[in-house]
Parts: C-alpha cells; sequence; structure tokens
C-alpha cells in the first residue's frame, strides 16, 4: 500500500489523528507527528525522514488555516518535489477553512461537512 504523510496544524491534531487512524486501518503506512516524534527525537530530522518516503501528503486545513511554519515547510517541501518530477502528490483535506491560493485548483476531501463521503474520497485517491 501507500506511504501517507499527514501534515496538521496543532489546533487539528484530534480530527488528523482521527484521519491517520482511518488511514491505517485501510492499509495505508501513515507518517503522523504525534506517532513517529518521540521525546528525544530531532523533530526536523523525523519530519526529513517522513517526507523523504512518502507518495501522498495529505494536507489537513481548516479555519486556522495553513500557514504556521512547520505545516508550510511540509507542503511546500511537497510542491518542489512533485514540480521536480517525484512521484508525491499533495492531497487537501477541508476540516474548514479554505486552501491556500496556489493549491486552489487541486480537488479537496471536505471532511468538515460529511467525514464518511471525504474519507472514501480520499481512499479512492491514494493507490
Amino acid at each position: 500500500m501507500a506511504n501517507v504523510f499527514i501534515s496538521h496544524r496543532k489546533v487539528d491534531v484530534s480530527a488528523a489523528e482521527r484521519l491517520s487512524q482511518d488511514i491505517s486501518t485501510a492499509g495505508h503506512d501513515v507518517w503522523f507527528d504525534e506517532w513517529e516524534i518521540g521525546i528525544g527525537d530531532s523533530i526536523v530530522e523525523r519530519i526529513d525522514s517522513g517526507l523523504g518516503g512518502t507518495s501522498y501528503l495529505v494536507l489537513c486545513y481548516s479555519a486556522a488555516g495553513v500557514m504556521s511554519p512547520w505545516i508550510t515547510r511540509e507542503w511546500m517541501s511537497a510542491l518542489h518535489r512533485q514540480m521536480d518530477g517525484h512521484g508525491v502528490r499533495i492531497l487537501p483535506v477541508r476540516f474548514g477553512g479554505s486552501a491556500p491560493a496556489i493549491l486552489a485548483d487541486l480537488r479537496y476531501a471536505d471532511l468538515s461537512t460529511d467525514w464518511k463521503l471525504g474519507l472514501t474520497q480520499l481512499l479512492k485517491a491514494i493507490r
């Protein structure tokens, strides 16, 4: 199955963890910071390692937005890798709010109105 990196803001950690569990239950390998970064670990090193092996970056956004230093670096890194021809796709997931303008043309999974339908659509995109 696929390697999936979950990118989210701390304010959305509960919804992001639920999503991570759902994707993992579907059989995919999920990189979720709360599961992958332990006490004493280098945060930058662990995130870099997770991004390096991912096929899909699931970009979770809400009314809190996506413009925090960590989440911005994560999705911009994935976008750069994508534009360089690497096999990584950004899959936006809406918990609320709106996507950054540079990603506005990408269809998103809307979990804010119907979690089950949005999850089904997201899992269909993850091959």
